[in-house]
């Protein structure tokens, strides 16, 4: 039992030392990095030599899903759902359960003794599309600020509905039964009660943290609280998947009232970490995984899977805009309000947006998780076949959809220039800063304070607001601006001076290194501060 924790242990390292190698390859060679980790899986899978390793799929979708359901519910914005949520609705739980219908109905015609349950299952698990693959792929070509909302929406949305499709449809796998109406009933209660627990775990979260500020232990909280949500959910019956959801979007909308400036800039880099790790996993994970699949590879099993893909593959895609043109035209064609308050886009949005769904890592934990056995002590039907097809899927997507992607946007001449956004920062930044003027007026009579720290604030702060009313009257190249930048210049030129002599006082013995960090921390803070002056 030792011998094979540690035989476990030592891959999953060798395992992570892979995606880092692989995503520094991407990074160096200008590739998205979903690519090459596809690339990385294709050759675990393929390569001869590798050992064969055994993962439980239960703890496959335990490990994996909750953090990454959790912390894309956090990101989500609240104001932009809700302003698209018709849309985000249509695409995220529309069009993933027409998805699972059309891909489940060309699965189970094209691979010969493939079981409903099982065809649904594949249906459900790559019927949600990746937002951050698609994005990953136009990154120096940025898109429209609604269709990134929509996409981040759906993205969120349609992962707990495909999670809720696909648990019905194992659990039917499994126990070799399927009554429609019951699992209707039973999704709406189980979902409401998954809500319930996840904003009751949120409230019990928010209410401990606005009493803590300690930033390891509240970023430590942070990482377990989607396993905080899932796990009690699951132990009573409810949606954990719908429970994370619920808390991720309530902390996000609360959090940044009682969350400390430390603590936050330590947990946007701790989840920028966990979720790189963990994405970058699914694809080497699933590489092992197919390796025994492709061991049996033979004559007819080849043939299926073969035939079973390219069909899957062409229906996922076509589905996507069998669905999509009509979900943005008919409701504003049917109601004069919609059409009044939302005009119709043009076709070029939705284009992109059928285009753009491509699918990733989720699918691959998705399919990874499906159980081995049925309640009968079977092997689940066809979850080789699942398992197979669901790489295949993502290869077709993920690398014919992704290198398209940008050339598609360039000809349809879909495109954001960021004004809109720029010009909501700028006047955030303004309304900001007088505030804290205002502020700095009121406390200028204040006993504690002293003239020179009040001369010194004021003069920061004017400066500041004299420089994003520069910005926001485009006054890029006037004397406001060539002031700034060259103060930024000389900032970061001292800053590199003092680090260089704390360095070389801790090398001659003048100082120890723990107050070498000490400083050097205070003058990285001050180095990011650079960037919002």
């Amino acid at each position: 039992m030792g011998a094979t924790v540690m035989h476990n242990f030592q891959t999953v390292l060798t395992l992570l030392v892979g995606v880092a190698f692989l995503a520094l390859v991407a990074r160096r060679l200008g590739i998205p990095t979903p690519a090459v980790l596809l690339a990385g899986g294709v050759l675990v899978a393929l390569l001869p030599g590798l050992p064969a390793v055994q993962f439980d799929p239960q703890l496959v979708f335990l490990v994996f899903i909750p953090p990454l359901l959790y912390r894309a519910s956090l990101l989500a914005s609240y104001r932009d759902a809700r302003a698209n949520l018709r849309p985000i609705l249509l695409l995220g739980v529309g069009h993933v359960l027409f998805a699972t219908v059309v891909v489940a109905g060309v699965a189970h015609l094209a691979v010969p003794g493939l079981p409903w349950a099982s065809a649904f299952a594949l249906g459900a698990v790559v019927s949600p599309p990746d937002v951050a693959a698609a994005t990953a792929f136009v990154r120096r070509l940025p898109l429209p600020r609604r269709l990134v909302t929509i996409l981040e929406g759906e993205s969120m949305i349609n992962d707990a509905a495909a999670i809720v499709a696909y648990r019905m449809a194992v659990a039917a796998g499994v126990t070799g039964s399927f009554s429609l109406p019951a699992a209707t009933g039973r999704f709406l209660v189980v979902g409401a009660g998954g809500v319930a627990v996840g904003l009751a775990v949120a409230w019990l979260l928010a209410a401990v943290r606005r009493h803590i500020h300690d930033p390891e232990v509240e970023n430590t909280i942070s990482l377990l609280t989607g396993y905080a949500a899932y796990l009690p959910a699951e132990r009573l019956g409810v949606s954990g998947i719908l429970a994370v959801v619920a808390t991720g979007l309530y902390l996000g909308r609360v959090g940044p009232r009682f969350v400390a400036a430390d603590t936050r800039v330590q947990n946007v880099g701790m989840w920028d970490v966990v979720v790189f790790a963990l994405e970058g996993l699914i694809f080497i994970i699933t590489g092992l995984a197919l390796r025994p699949i492709l061991g049996g590879w033979n004559g007819p099993f080849a043939r299926e899977l073969v035939s079973g893909a390219v069909l899957v593959s062409l229906a996922i895609i076509v589905a996507r805009f069998v669905w999509v043109f009509p979900a943005t035209y008919l409701p504003r064609f049917l109601s004069a309000r919609v059409r009044k308050r939302d005009p119709y886009p043009p076709w070029q949005f939705p284009a992109v947006v059928s285009w753009a769904g491509l699918r990733g890592a989720e699918s691959l934990v998705l399919a990874a998780a499906i159980p081995t056995m049925t309640a009968a002590g079977t092997p689940f039907p066809g979850r080789d076949l699942v398992i197979a097809i669901t790489f295949v899927v993502i290869v077709v997507t993920l690398l014919g959809q992704g290198f398209t992607l940008a050339p598609l946007m360039r000809w349809l001449g879909v495109r954001e220039t960021g004004e809109e956004e720029r010009r909501e920062e700028i006047a955030a930044r303004i309304e900001a800063s007088e505030a804290a003027l205002a502020r700095l007026e009121e406390l200028a009579t204040e006993s504690w304070m002293h003239p020179d720290a009040l001369s010194h604030s004021r003069d920061r702060y004017r400066l500041r607001t004299r420089h994003l009313h520069g910005h926001a009257d485009g006054v890029l190249d006037g004397p406001i601006e060539a002031k700034s930048i060259a103060q930024l210049r000389l900032a970061r030129e001292l800053l590199a001076v003092e680090r260089r002599q704390l360095i070389r006082l801790r090398d001659n013995g003048a100082i120890g290194d723990a107050v070498m960090r000490r400083i050097q921390r205070d003058l990285d803070y001050e180095e990011l501060m650079l960037h919002h002056e």
